[in-house]
């Protein structure tokens, strides 16, 4: 991978059977939040149902649904955020909050079902199932207020309704559209013994048991929850909110699908995919523009997994490099496609976009040496253009210059120390002997919002702690309102010339740069 710059504004898991009781290969098909909660009809009619999709017919293979908990419009008021909003809720002795939020998203989803599903007793049915997972849930909710915390599990446990009443929910909508759907649901789907570290044997284990579950379906298409466990330590600690991308994954490797495709609104990937029409734009990033599509923008029909994961963590959302992996050692492609456009082919993701050989989704090669430069070269075999910009908002970097005039060994170590104890994550690092500057990303806000920089306040909790413990290492400032614009493609260090060139434009069009930083080396 090329530069990224701050802007303002061999596989040792177990083998697993695969027993498909269909002639025809198996295609898992992932929906996000959103997906299900607007466009449940273009799933069931064109997508599932489609007898001719584009690059693999559902007439020629079998379909099985993952879901996320569905979002009326955006993931901040998604069902999930709502259920770890009602369980903070519950930690209170005296709030009975949680139990109107729970409410809101019961009608929520007796509103969707309504809108959605024609047939009045296929409405009856899930009306009855929204109302029983809901008033189950507020008795949980109850009974864990008693108790004064809400451990892991007990969150697991929370948040795995939303994958519950979304699934429930789609296959509902797939039944009154004459598609005889299964719900499967996998919230207790671990009943094996596995350590406090979820490692490769962990996770094929887990495949194959995924696998055998929804073979159990036979002739019906199955609808599954997105949400797995229950597992140690908490779902939601080990694995994140990726969760859903990553159960499909699973599901994909332990039916030896013929491919996973992952549905979101988009045609699939860019060339540049949520930058600014010109550079010159990016300085207002920090004004909170809304960013636009840039016009000549390209769809990219195959990437590598490398490069996908090289634009995930740095602000496309294809999708996490560690589900890309799962799928991707088994052989098995990954497609994004757009919900909305289902006769579209997608960008393709996989080992290697061109069949050429090369380093494994890791980005880097088992080889202590390698070559220093790309000179030897012939300009032939140099690549001819990086693969993909990107940005990534919602940036603050923190500037902690020493207050030691000689080196100290011991200062990276003090300060990444602080960092873990806080629990702040790190996206990019620059550095010197003496002075350090990290940018992190949070979709939540950090500081007050204000044009006085003397009025300004750090209102998250960790953060403010990482910065107080951190004053005893140094000088500490931190700058908020910036992004990290990044170059992605195939064999950067083979482009000789491009970061000049990136450097230039940028300048040409009054972008300052304060940081520069490389990524993964042979993205």
């Amino acid at each position: 991978m090329g530069p990224q710059l701050m802007v303002n504004e061999d596989d040792n898991s177990p083998s697993v059977e695969h027993r498909n009781p269909h002639t025809k290969p198996w295609v898992i098909q992932k929906f996000g939040g959103t997906s299900v909660g607007k466009f449940a009809n273009k799933i069931a009619e064109d997508l599932v149902r489609s007898e001719d999709t584009p690059m693999l017919p559902m007439s020629s293979s079998v379909p099985a649904v993952i879901c996320s908990a569905r979002s009326s419009s955006t993931k901040i008021e998604g069902t999930t955020n709502r259920l770890l909003r009602a369980g903070r809720e519950a930690e209170s002795s005296k709030s009975h909050n949680y139990e109107d939020i729970v409410n809101r998203i019961r009608d929520d989803h007796i509103q969707a079902a309504k809108s959605f599903i024609h047939s009045r007793e296929i409405v009856l049915d899930l009306l009855d199932v929204i109302s029983k997972e809901c008033h189950d849930l507020i008795a949980f909710l109850a009974a864990t207020q008693k108790v004064g915390e809400i451990s892991p599990k007990s969150t697991d446990k929370i948040i795995s309704k939303g994958e519950t009443l979304s699934a429930q929910f789609v296959a509902a909508v797939l039944r009154d559209r004459n598609v005889d759907s299964q719900f499967v649901e996998l919230s207790e789907i671990i009943d094996f013994k596995s350590s406090h570290c979820l490692d490769q044997d962990f996770y094929g284990h887990l495949a194959a048991k995924l696998g055998k579950e929804i073979e159990k379906c036979g002739d019906k298409v199955p609808v599954v929850t997105g949400f797995f466990g229950p597992v140690p330590k908490g779902l939601l600690n080990q694995i994140g909110r990726g969760y859903t991308d990553l159960c499909a994954a699973l599901v994909a490797v332990g039916l030896g699908a013929k491919e996973l495709q992952v549905l979101k609104e988009v045609d699939g990937v860019f060339t540049a995919e949520c930058v600014l029409h010109y550079a010159r734009s990016l300085n207002s990033l920090a004004d909170n523009d809304s960013p636009r599509k840039v016009p000549t923008a390209r769809l990219i029909s195959r990437i590598t997994a490398a490069e996908a994961a090289e634009l995930t963590f740095y602000g496309s959302e294809v999708i996490h490099p560690f589900t890309m992996q799962q799928v991707i050692q088994a052989k098995i492609p990954i497609r994004i496609k757009n919900v909305t456009n289902p006769r579209g082919s997608g960008t393709l993701v996989s080992a290697e976009a061109s069949g050429e050989s090369g380093p494994s989704i890791s980005g880097h090669e088992s080889k202590l040496f390698r070559a220093r430069s790309a000179s030897v070269l012939s300009e032939n075999q140099r690549p001819k253009r990086p693969t993909a910009l990107t940005i990534k908002h919602k940036i603050l970097v923190i500037n902690v210059h020493s207050n030691k005039r000689t080196l100290s060994h011991g200062f990276f170590a003090k300060i990444f120390s602080t960092l873990d104890k806080w629990r702040l994550s790190i996206d990019l690092i620059s550095t010197s002997e003496v002075h350090v500057s990290m940018a992190l990303h949070s979709e939540s806000a950090l500081v007050t919002e204000t044009d006085d920089d003397d009025d300004r306040e750090i209102v998250d909790y960790d953060l403010r702690g990482a910065i107080e413990e951190l004053k005893g290492y140094g000088k500490v400032d931190i700058m908020d309102g910036m992004a990290i614009l990044s170059l992605v493609g195939k064999q950067m260090k083979n482009m000789v010339g491009i970061a000049g060139k990136m450097f230039s434009t940028l300048g040409e069009n009054d972008v300052n740069i304060e940081m520069i930083s490389q990524g993964r080396e042979p993205a």
